[in-house]
């Protein structure tokens, strides 16, 4: 696995995965719900990525540098191991491979749905050929 390398990648994979959930018949609609803001900023290659779920959009670059209830901070290749079910949250938070800011406990309100996504993400991955970022 060699893993991201630019900016648009993390953005088209981590931010595309939340314009899937949004759009999922069963997963949206749960996400909607929260009514939460969540930022993630990534390192390696630096990116920032909010997912408003109220306003079912997802923003990257500039646009997404904005105030969010809840915030993760990790590198980018922890959130593609994440994404693929390969990453234990408590695990990486004592390790030091995550930050979290803001409410933990809107957070621990996604942790069910996000399991949800792990194959979506994975296929993702599968069907532009990026064999690069999958974890075995």
């Amino acid at each position: 696995m060699s893993g991201f390398v630019t900016v648009d990648e993390v953005n088209r994979y981590i931010g595309g995965i939340f314009e899937k959930a949004l759009q999922d018949d069963k997963i949206g609609p749960k996400l909607i719900a929260t009514g939460m803001r969540l930022r993630m900023n990534f390192s390696d290659p630096d990116s920032i990525v909010t997912v408003d779920f109220a306003g079912q959009k997802v923003l990257t670059g500039a646009e997404a540098d904005i105030e969010a209830d809840a915030v993760l901070t990790m590198s980018a290749d922890t959130a593609n191991r994440y994404w693929q079910g390969k990453v234990s949250l408590p695990l990486a938070m004592a390790k030091g491979k995550l930050k979290i800011g803001g409410s933990a406990s809107q957070l621990l309100r996604l942790a069910p749905v996000a399991k949800d996504l792990y194959p979506v993400y994975v296929e993702m991955l599968k069907a532009d050929n990026r064999q690069d970022l999958v974890v075995s």
